[in-house]
Order: C-alpha cells, then structure tokens, then sequence
C-alpha cells in the first residue's frame, strides 16, 4: 500500500512544479529584478503565500508539535506574537524599503552608511544560512518524509544514508526551482502550497480529535479541553521557554529580525509590485500566524493526550500522529504539503544566499562592470555549490547532541540584534555614522559570548531583552561623539507606487484584537487552569528594559534636535511614502 501513498505524493508534487513553470514562463529571468525579485510583480496573496511556506517547515512543524508535546501550549508565542512584528513590517519598514528601491537588506545598509557594512552582514547571513539553516532544513525534511515513507526499512538504509539521499533530493528539486525559475517561480509553487498546507494542516487536529473522542469529534473537543487543562495554558512562567515577561521585549526583538530584517523571508515583500499589495501580503500573513497555531501546536497536545509519555522522543509526536489518523491516500498528500514546506523554507533561504552574493560581494568585489546577465549566470552557480555544501553538511547533524538545533537558534543571536538594530538607528536618525555599526557588532558579540559562559541557565530572550537597547545606545553615543558630516536622507527610487493599503490600520487593529482573544482563551481566565509562578527577576528585566528603550528615545530625539536643529518651525518632516507629505497625496 505503499505505492498509493508515493502515488498521491507525486501526483501534488509534480502539479506544483507543472503550475509554477506555466505561470513563470514569461518572465523575463536575464535582470536581476526579474530573477531576483520575480520583476516587483508579486501579489498580496502570492506575497503572504510565500511568507508562510518560507517560515513554515518541518523544524515548526515538528518541532513546536513536540515542544508543546513536553510542556504546553506557552510555545504557541513564536506564532501568536508574530503578527505583530508583521505589523511594524508593513507601517515601518517596508515603505522605506520599497521607496528605496533595494534587493537586499544590505544595500539599505550601505545606502545609510558604508559599502563594508553591507559586506559585513552580508557575510553573516550566508554564514547563518550555509552552515546552521541549510542544512538543518535538509535535515529535519529527511527525517519527516522517512517516517511517512519508511525509506530507511525498504531500503535498508542507515539513518546517514537515508538523510543524505532525501537531503539531495530535497536539495535538487529545490535548486531546479531558484536555478531556473527565480523568485517568482519560487513565489507560485509556495502559492499552491500554501493552500495545501492549510487544508492538509487543518485536516490533522480535525482527525486527531476525531481519534481522541472515539470516533465524535464533539467529544474530542470536550476531552482537549478538559482532560488536562495545565497543558492549555499559554501564559509562561519565569521557568518556561517563553514566560510572559519577553512576550513584548525579547520575543518582540527577536520577530522584529526575523519579519522585518531576514533576507530569506522579506525578499519576498521587496518584490512586491506596490505598497498596497506588499502590506496586504504581509499582513495577511499576520493573519495566518494567529490561526497557525491550531496546526503547528495543537496537534502536540492531542499527541500527548493519546500517547502520553509512550513515543521515544517529544519530536516523534506530529509524525506518528499524521500516521495513525490520516487515511492512507491522504498520507501521501500530506507528505506533498510537508515536502513543500520544507522545499519552501530551503528556496527561501538559497533564493536570498545567492542575491547577497552576487549584489553584495560577487559585484561590489569582484566584478563592478558587470552585466545583468553575468550575475544572474554567477547567482545560479552559486545556488548549486551552496546546495551541494548543505546536502553534505546535513547528514552529518545526525551525530550533534539533540539539542543543536535549539542551540544553533540561540546562536543567531550573535548576528540578529545588531542588524535590527543598525536598520532602525539608519531609519530614524540621520547623523550616526559608518562606523557605529561595526562597534556595535562587536560590542554585542562580546556581551552575548559572555552570556553565554557566565549566565547559560538564564532563558537567553532575558539576555536579549538586555542587549537590544544596549545596541542601539552604542550607536546612538556614537553619533553623538562623532556625528557624520552630513545628514543621511532616504533615496526615492520611484520604482513601484508607494500608496499605502487603504485598509491597513483596521485590518491591522483586527489582528491585534484576535491575538488578545488567544491569549485570553488559553490563559486562567479561559481554559488554561494552572497556578502561574513570577519571578520578580524576570519582572525587573521587562520594566527594566522598557525603561531603558524609553530612555534611548528620550536620548535619539535629543541627539537629532542638537544635531539638525530645524532652519524653519515650518519645515516638513520626510514621510517614508515620499518626500512630503503633499507628495504622497499627489503621488501616491
């Protein structure tokens, strides 16, 4: 029976590939806009579409099943407050991003302060992808899709072995799509399974508690709820992975890197074809995290409701969950839905590699003539070298603690904050110069390292909640000491029109009374029965730390008013929509 499972698997999977080919084909893939940034064509639902495949793979999908499998539904906080982050995207940052005309986050950075800025993050990016992310996608897809097809028993294989074939096959595919498809190609296959991972993600809790109520899903729902109440409650003590105390500072920072400042996610809302459509893609996307819970956490805590402390590790409980309650023809395209998010993720991330090597060191170092055609050619080669360097990293994870993907996130620290933060200080000052930037990298890698050593039991969101605005000071004193000499203004490209969604702020306020709703609902006062425990340390680290961001704004707006002091009580401040606020209406 086997062979309907890989019969519905590859009947999706190729329907995919045929769609995205029709829909690409008459791309124009020989500029970098066009096989970069699919032509700044893209669509609010295409848009959104590939946001979610690009976050969602099987380390989300197995991994917070599992984590909510071992403690409760408090990691439903990677989804929930997502939204929000999304929102600072689409009012913040992506006007600015657009009016600039940019590829890459780096070329905002050296627009704002130098070309070895750029070349700096740049290099950090594709060090986080290459060596931790890449592989571990591979990796984690390996593992999924073997214990749906059982590879490993038919073919006899050893765990290494089966994770390099899958990862090679993974890594093929996924190479075909950026090689010759380019971003838009990339954006229509993530589309389509878009639609099937909501159908098929939503299909498992409906079946699970189909199973946990003996066959009525009313009484399923009866049993979540009632069964063990401590497992619904979402609001974190000092001791959880994620208590309620960085839900707003380093949980907060951490998603504002993550939605607003990754390449390998906001690549997609950079080839928005306007304003308008890039804030609906992206805050339709907001709308989807609220509700992505339902697929990416519930399930683990239906899994524990059924197996209890029976399955051989916490990351087992979405696997064996999607076995045991999915008809077998619907294995195979929930398998196809899996094998999308996870060549999602992998796309997304090789699709940004080889746009900040070749715009960002490839052109810039090597070849500052270069053609359009030239680097489109260079980016495809460097996309099957980076692929082949992940496929054979990837089985080698199999031999790490089990603990290294978690660790390798903490690791992201050491690049995430100083690059949030030096994009927001290049928003919203105009004196800081080319060098705070640089100190600031090392002043942060320092106090991380040191963090690591000297506080590892601490939750290391405390330890980001700290190091945020202590970033952003450093390079505020910076410029205070030695201000550049002229003031950094935003270049307008007028590449696509900046007329901002006219439905923004009230879809905006709408998620943001859903994600209250949530919490609500799964907190004491709703289904979540637990007697919480606070800590006053975690207490003093959030005050403490809004505090301290409060402090920094006092210090920014006094910095700017001694800097650029106004010539007129009537000057006009600059918009991100244009350069005048009569601009904007005349110009959308």
């Amino acid at each position: 029976m086997i062979w309907v499972i890989v019969f519905s698997f590859l009947a999706y999977t190729i329907f995919v590939a045929w769609f995205s080919w029709y829909k690409t084909r008459g791309t124009d893939m020989s500029s970098t806009d066009g096989y970069f940034l699919g032509g700044r064509s893209l669509t609010g639902i295409v848009i959104a579409s590939s946001l979610i495949l690009t976050n969602l793979s099987t380390e989300q999908m197995v991994g917070l099943n599992g984590q909510a499998f071992g403690e409760s539904m408090v990691v439903m906080a990677w989804e929930v407050t997502a939204p929000l982050a999304l929102i600072f995207m689409a009012f913040v940052f992506l006007p600015r991003y657009l009016k600039a005309g940019i590829v890459t986050i780096p070329d905002f950075l050296e627009q704002r302060y130098d070309l070895r800025t750029r070349q700096i993050v740049s290099v950090l990016f594709l060090l986080g992808y290459a060596v931790a992310y890449l592989p571990t996608v591979l990796y984690s897809g390996a593992l999924v899709l073997d214990s749906i097809f059982s590879i490993s028993t038919i073919g006899s294989l050893s765990p290494f072995m089966t994770v390099l074939i899958v990862s090679f096959l993974i890594g093929a595919i996924g190479c075909g799509y950026v090689v010759f498809g380019g971003l838009r190609a990339t954006a229509i296959s993530d589309t389509i399974n878009g639609i099937g991972l909501v159908i098929g993600g939503l299909l498992i809790p409906f079946l699970a508690l189909l199973v946990l109520g003996g066959g009525s899903f009313m009484d399923g729902i009866d049993k979540l709820l009632t069964a063990n109440p401590a497992k619904l409650n979402a609001i974190g003590s000092h001791n959880s992975s994620v208590p309620w105390t960085v839900l707003l500072t380093g949980l907060l920072f951490n998603n504002l890197f993550y939605w607003c400042t990754n390449q390998s996610i906001i690549q997609r809302t950079l080839g928005a074809e306007n304003l308008a459509e890039g804030q609906k893609g992206v805050l339709f996307a907001g709308m989807f995290k609220i509700f992505g819970a339902t697929f990416l956490v519930v399930p683990g805590i239906i899994a524990f409701l059924l197996y209890g402390n029976t399955l051989p590790n916490a990351d087992m409980a979405f696997p064996t969950l999607v076995i045991n309650v999915l008809p077998l023809a619907l294995s195979g395209f929930i398998a196809a839905v899996l094998f999308g998010a996870i060549l999602s993720s992998f796309n997304g991330a090789l699709n940004s590699s080889i746009t900040l090597f070749t715009l960002d060191i490839y052109r810039p170092i090597f070849r500052p003539n270069a053609k359009e055609f030239e680097l489109v050619k260079v980016g495809r080669v460097f996309a099957a070298l980076l692929a082949t360097i992940s496929v054979v990293i990837a089985p080698f994870i199999i031999f790490a603690p089990s603990g290294l993907f978690y660790y390798l996130q903490e690791m992201n620290g050491f690049y995430s904050l100083p690059i949030i933060a030096m994009v927001m200080v290049g928003f919203f000052s105009k004196r800081v110069p080319a060098n705070a930037p640089k100190v600031a990298i090392v002043v942060h890698v320092i106090l991380y390292a040191l963090s690591k050593l000297i506080l590892g039991h601490v939750n290391f969101l405390y330890v980001l909640t700290v190091l945020f605005p202590i970033n952003i000071f450093v390079m505020l004193i910076i410029g205070r000491l030695k201000p550049r000499e002229t003031p950094f203004e935003l270049y307008n490209s007028n590449k696509v029109d900046l007329k901002p969604w006219k439905h923004a702020k009230a879809f905006s306020g709408l998620i943001i009374a859903l994600m209250i709703g949530v919490y609500a609902f799964f907190s004491p006062i709703g289904v979540g029965k637990v007697e919480l425990e606070y800590s006053p340390i975690s207490l003093i680290f959030m005050v403490g730390s809004i505090l301290l961001l409060g402090a920094l704004f006092w210090f920014w707006r006094s910095t700017n008013r001694k800097l650029d002091p106004p010539t007129s009580p009537l000057d006009p401040k600059i918009s991100p929509y244009g350069p005048t606020k009569k601009l904007v209406k005349e110009e959308g």
